[in-house]
């Protein structure tokens, strides 16, 4: 039986560790003149100007992951009233006025996310548990849809690897009955960012926070 789910980007599910899990989020900016679309679910990266962005490449990228975007308020450009909506869609703000970005942006923030594809060496609940703390990247980490406002994120599983550059870590698979077929896409991952930006040795440069799997 094939898996109900298919693509929404990363849902945050619970904190890593024993503490409190809040699934908070914090307020960042958005350029007024940004074009690009920026989902709920996707992970967004921080730019030198105080902004934050899309990933700018469908596998992570090279710069740290900064959160995940969870929805923005701004005023918009033709009504002047505000807008609250769970995706940036790339035009309509008013420039006098800020976009306010709301992110999951704690490095210990646990996700749920789907994979993409079937891979023979990863088709049982066997091979996808012994990948449990290797890392993994997006099969597509910048893209999305206006109908709904979610992320179709995924997780590529052909490329499962300790290597340090990945974006995401595999933390386990989340128990789901309605996403339970192992031989088909949408085998729901528990992840962590792998390079995330505010982690303590953080840093916006290229594979200077990510760290290698097992």
């Amino acid at each position: 039986m094939a898996n109900t789910d298919s693509s929404y980007g990363l849902r945050p599910i619970s904190r890593q560790g024993s503490s409190v899990s809040s699934t908070g989020m914090s307020e960042y900016r958005i350029a007024s003149d940004n074009s690009n679309p920026i989902f709920h679910g996707m992970a967004v990266i921080p730019l030198a100007a105080g902004v934050i962005d899309d990933l700018q490449a469908a596998a992570g990228g090279n710069v740290g992951i900064v959160g995940v975007f969870g929805g923005c308020e701004y005023i918009s450009d033709t009504t002047g009233k505000p807008v609250f909506s769970n995706f940036w869609p790339g035009s309509g703000a008013d420039s006098d006025f800020p976009v306010k970005a709301f992110l999951y942006d704690d490095p210990n923030q646990l996700f749920q996310i789907a994979t993409s594809n079937v891979v023979s060496a990863a088709n049982t609940e066997a091979e996808i548990r012994a990948a449990v703390f290797a890392n993994i990247a997006f099969a597509t980490g910048n893209s999305g849809t206006t109908a709904t406002g979610l992320s179709s994120a995924t997780a590529d599983l052909n490329t499962i690897a300790t290597t340090n550059t990945l974006a995401l870590r595999i933390m386990g698979i989340q128990q789901d009955p309605a996403n339970s077929d192992f031989t088909a896409a949408g085998i729901p991952l528990i992840v962590r960012i792998n390079n995330h930006f505010n982690a303590p040795t953080g840093s916006i440069a290229a594979g200077t926070v990510s760290t290698t799997g097992v």
